[in-house]
């Protein structure tokens, strides 16, 4: 936590797993706890309550065009029960890369291995998005486990049936400071339907983290590239984020190509002020850890 005086501020995940990340700023360090639960509207929230925030930023190019494109590749990522109420589980966001078959998201938006599977009943899906402005998703796609890695918070999904559009991944290593981006995503889930939402911001500071050093039995070639490469960059973005939009894309206001991944948002308080009081900073790890992991899958598109 980072604490100023007698208030508190907490960094946690934004999706339903959370796997919530908080920062010591006097140790100047990186604390990655257990995975904690995920909160919804439970507290009396509604959309009037979102849309307490500060004015929105009307500076930058007119979005409505890259809206259009980037919308059919966000889905919502969770888990599908034949016999659960409701079917679909939300959990988090994701966006559609590489050859149209893949699925990005959060590693900390994924249920625990024991959730899902053929003798629980339950299989992690997707719902595939509509071009169409205002309609919700509801092509259900089932998913496996490409490959992830939890230390960046990254996850590859792979989705049955036929290919869904495809973002562009940014191929730029440095995202800039004060460069204009959107993030999509499913901010509150289903509470209002799976229709996407779209928040503009800017990129407020290219900045490190420090993660937590591996153990012995976690020293594989990954983690070893790790140490020598050194600690983990993030982008602090101006813009507001909520619950659900963790695995969401970011991407430049200009091109549309995709230089981020939501996984963390600052709160004042609790968790629950994420909804009733959110402070406009949300954090983003930087596409170039994306297009690596792709490529550690072999699943980079060619």
């Amino acid at each position: 936590m980072i604490c100023a005086g007698r208030r508190q501020l907490l960094l946690c995940g934004l999706g339903q797993g959370f796997g919530a990340r908080l920062m010591s700023a006097g140790a100047g360090r990186l604390c990655v706890p257990r995975a904690a639960t995920g909160f919804g509207l439970a507290a009396g929230y509604s959309a009037a309550t979102l849309g307490q925030t500060r004015p929105a930023d009307s500076a930058g190019p007119d979005l409505r065009p890259l809206v259009a494109g980037v919308r059919p590749s966000v889905v919502p990522v969770g888990t599908y029960g034949a016999t659960a109420s409701p079917r679909f589980g939300f959990r988090g966001s994701g966006f559609v890369v590489a050859d149209g078959s893949i699925i990005a998201t959060n590693a900390h938006v994924l249920p625990a291995p024991a959730e899902t599977g053929a003798g629980q009943g339950t299989r992690l899906a997707v719902l595939a998005q509509t071009a169409a402005p205002g309609r919700e998703a509801g092509d259900l796609r089932f998913a496996t486990l490409l490959a992830q890695d939890k230390a960046l918070d990254l996850a590859l999904l792979r989705i049955d049936g036929p290919p869904l559009p495809a973002l562009a991944l940014s191929t730029s290593d440095q995202a800039a400071e004060g460069q204009s981006i959107a993030l999509m995503g499913f901010p509150i889930g289903g509470a209002l339907g799976f229709a996407p939402v779209t928040h503009r911001g800017i990129v407020a500071s290219v900045t490190t983290v420090a993660l937590p050093a591996p153990t012995a039995a976690q020293l594989d070639p990954r983690a070893l590239a790790r140490l020598r490469t050194g600690n983990l960059q993030t982008l602090q973005l101006d813009a507001t984020a909520y619950p659900g939009n963790s695995g969401g894309p970011v991407f430049d206001a200009a091109t549309g190509e995709v230089i981020g991944i939501v996984n963390m948002v600052l709160v004042r308080g609790s968790r629950e002020t994420a909804l009733s009081a959110p402070t406009g900073i949300t954090y983003a790890i930087p596409v170039r850890y994306l297009r690596s992991l792709l490529e550690e899958a072999g699943a980079a598109r060619r």
